[in-house]
């Protein structure tokens, strides 16, 4: 049985600590610490990250309290055959909404919760909390539907 080179090179990164990793970076064509798989960066190109991003630690506290209803939580499931199911989790009465999103692309994703929140009363449409998700890569599309 053949080990490819790709292997090599994971374990001696992985495994290798203090003297011994020391000794067997010199023994490397590329003299380089950190190992870097071709696919992680394109000509710098910063694909799979969502642009603009809210860091979770910036919302409000009352968010965080779970006192004042209307502010949710969103995941996207994905299940055999390609289908897919938005979750939607109310942080006050823990109500769950499931939204049936006929793919993951972003703009059917968007498409499918502005209709499903439009729905909902004003008073309960307060914020939304997504994971980091590349399904919801256009949040500031969403946040002007809504």
């Amino acid at each position: 049985m053949g080990v490819s080179h790709e292997t090599i090179y994971r374990s001696l990164f992985i495994q290798a600590r203090g003297v011994l990793k020391q000794e067997l970076i010199q023994h490397l064509r590329s003299k380089r610490r950190m190992r870097r798989s071709r696919q992680s960066h394109a000509s710098g190109h910063r694909s799979g990250q969502i642009v603009v991003a809210i860091s979770i630690r910036e919302r409000p506290a009352e968010i965080e309290d779970r006192a004042i209803p209307g502010h949710w939580e969103g995941d996207l499931l994905g299940g055999t055959k390609n289908s897919h199911i938005a979750t939607l989790v109310e942080r006050h009465s823990r109500f769950t909404a499931l939204v049936k999103v006929p793919s993951k692309d972003t703009a059917a994703v968007v498409a499918a919760l502005s209709r499903h929140v439009r729905k909902l009363p004003a008073a309960l449409r307060r914020s939304l909390t997504w994971d980091r998700g590349l399904e919801m890569a256009k949040h500031k599309s969403f946040t002007v539907r809504l």
